[in-house]
């Protein structure tokens, strides 16, 4: 399951987002865990850039792991962890590119589960299965009839 919570009063695309996600959880997490995806402003993903990892800036996304995916002595927990979107950068960014703002929250919380579900993108190879599963976020429907 995954939980949209919004902290700001821009309107977002929830159930598509949480659509998206489970899809995207269901792709690459066998035990089907749940995650929280958290909309917030430029001041609140500063706060927690700086605190957390120690940059006085906002940025798009942060991701917060329930656990560290590589750790093998801690046992699965049914929550991979929160994500946090930054809707002032989503939308700066959105414009910059030329797409929705909608697409672009989709991708930033595709983006952030992905992190949660262990993939990092320090090299150009790593950032394709990033690619790929924003393109199928933002490309996932639901269903006729769901």
């Amino acid at each position: 399951m995954v939980e949209v919570l919004n902290e700001t009063s821009s309107a977002i695309p929830a159930n598509r987002i949480a659509g998206a996600l489970e899809a995207l959880v269901a792709r690459h997490d066998t035990l089907q865990r749940d995650v929280t995806v958290v909309m917030v402003g430029a001041e609140t993903i500063q706060a927690h850039n700086r605190r957390d990892r120690g940059v006085d800036d906002t940025t798009d996304v942060l991701s917060y792991p329930t656990h560290e995916p590589d750790d093998t002595e801690m046992p699965p927990v049914p929550h991979l962890g929160d994500v946090l979107v930054c809707v002032d950068v989503a939308r700066d960014q959105a414009a910059a590119a030329g797409r929705s703002f909608d697409d672009e929250v989709v991708t930033l919380a595709a983006h952030g589960t992905m992190h949660l579900l262990g993939f990092d993108h320090a090299t150009d190879e790593a950032w394709r299965p990033f690619h790929e599963a924003q393109q199928q976020a933002v490309a996932w429907r639901p269903k006729p009839g769901s």
